[in-house]
């Protein structure tokens, strides 16, 4: 009888744990439950944020100076074959030196410059400015001075 009695207290026990749970299930959540997780998954987003803007700028530079290597090297190409002035971008293309997929502008839209000296070929963007003769200009060969 006193081993019934003990099962029947486990019995109600479990079944009040049971309401109890089953309460705090349907409640919800509250505001400021709500608030908390909203502040927490701003300061993930600020974190992530502060940390990819300067890996996205280097990116869009290495994209400018990979992109102005290469149109150099077509410049080389066209002019040791027997061409005697500077091309333009449009130029290249039509004469099949460069890819027509290949980028004719910078990563911020600026078309790129092309400047030939008699030795000397030198491919320039304005850069994120899009201001010619700013710091920021991207130039291969790099920190070439214009004549």
């Amino acid at each position: 009888m006193a081993m019934a009695m003990a099962e029947v207290k486990e019995v109600v026990r479990l079944e009040r744990y049971a309401r109890g749970a089953a309460r705090a299930a349907m409640r919800g959540v509250t505001l400021v439950e709500v608030l908390i997780v909203v502040a927490i998954m701003s300061l993930i987003a600020t974190t992530v944020v502060v940390a990819v803007i300067p890996k996205f700028r280097q990116a869009q530079i290495d994209t400018a100076l990979n992109s102005a290597r290469e149109i150099r090297g077509a410049v080389t190409r066209w002019r040791a074959r027997g061409g005697d002035q500077c091309p333009t971008v449009a130029q290249l293309v039509s004469d099949k030196e460069i890819d027509t997929a290949s980028k004719t502008e910078d990563p911020w839209g600026s078309p790129f410059k092309i400047i030939c000296t008699e030795d000397e070929v030198i491919v320039m963007s304005p850069g994120p400015d899009k201001k010619e003769g700013s710091q920021d200009d991207v130039s291969v060969p790099p920190k070439a001075a214009v004549h």
